[in-house]
């Protein structure tokens, strides 16, 4: 993986890490989704636009098909995510997910992409899957009770993660080929999903409009840093994909679950900081196998 390569992905963990932040701090529904991706359309419409002036593009049935793909994946990932973040602790959903879609996608990758798997990727993929797992508290304890108070509690958060982590692992390996073997824009592939979720959540979100008018009166510099960072993380990793293997640049990606376990940890005042940043550790580890695998 080169090092343009690397500094590109660590730049959009960040972005990736600080958005989530805020969505779990705003604890809105369809709603927020809406609203900020209407205002992610808005933003980015400019760059839209100056790319079809200047870019000669091929918008055919492949193109559309993966187009229609990928906003479908993007909408149930972020329907899904929401839902978990309001029934679930952040440093708990975020990192189970952002750990489960790697494994997912690199699966997919070697099967669908033809990618080589080595057996230090094979190694850094299990660090990873036993990271998430003792991440989320293992499967003992000293005491019965206090086992299954603490399994009850986790398992929303728990079942949130994964199911997001399985649309993670499917838009990723699906977005990759459309931009680099279909040769669609990141800037149009991302835009075109921001556009799709802002047609289909609309019904939704303008019979709530007193929601979305709060959110937005309570919570325009969030909801702006959210419109602007979410896809410009996505078009960063995109990019990416062109010129790198989803082997690598998927996993790499997770650095993003340390930046989220110490903001909802410590900014939310969310359970088991030490710990969680403990095995957080283990799953970098793994990250860190995979990238020079």
């Amino acid at each position: 993986m080169s090092l343009s390569a690397l500094l590109i992905v660590l730049l959009a963990a960040v972005f990736h890490a600080t958005w989530n932040f805020l969505i779990k701090k705003l604890d809105g529904g369809p709603e927020l989704i809406w609203l900020f991706s209407v205002v992610s359309v808005i933003i980015y419409s400019p760059a839209l636009l100056y790319l079809l002036l200047t870019v000669d593009m091929k918008f055919g049935a492949t193109e559309i098909i993966f187009m229609l793909g990928s906003g479908v994946l993007h909408l149930s990932y972020f329907l899904l995510l929401q839902i978990g973040y309001r029934h679930g602790e952040l440093s708990l959903v975020y990192p189970v997910a952002r750990a489960t879609g790697p494994l997912i996608a690199i699966l997919f990758a070697v099967i669908v992409l033809g990618e080589d798997l080595s057996w230090q990727v094979m190694v850094g993929g299990l660090c990873i899957i036993v990271g998430v797992l003792l991440l989320t508290g293992g499967l003992g304890s000293k005491q019965r009770n206090s086992a299954e108070q603490t399994a009850k509690k986790k398992t929303p958060s728990l079942l949130f993660g994964l199911g997001t982590g399985i649309l993670i692992g499917c838009y990723t390996v699906w977005d990759a080929y459309a931009v680099s073997m279909i040769l669609i824009s990141p800037l149009v592939l991302d835009y075109f999903a921001n556009f799709s979720r802002s047609v289909v959540l609309a019904p939704y979100s303008l019979n709530r409009i007193s929601a979305v008018k709060s959110l937005w009166k309570n919570h325009p510099r969030a909801i702006l840093t959210i419109a602007l960072l979410s896809p410009l993380a996505y078009i960063l990793i995109l990019y990416v994909y062109t010129y790198t293997p989803v082997i690598y640049v998927a996993p790499v990606r997770e650095v993003s679950v340390l930046f989220t376990v110490l903001l909802g940890a410590i900014l939310l005042k969310e359970s088991e900081v030490i710990s969680r940043l403990t095995w957080g550790m283990l799953i970098v580890v793994g990250i860190g196998l995979l990238v020079t695998g």
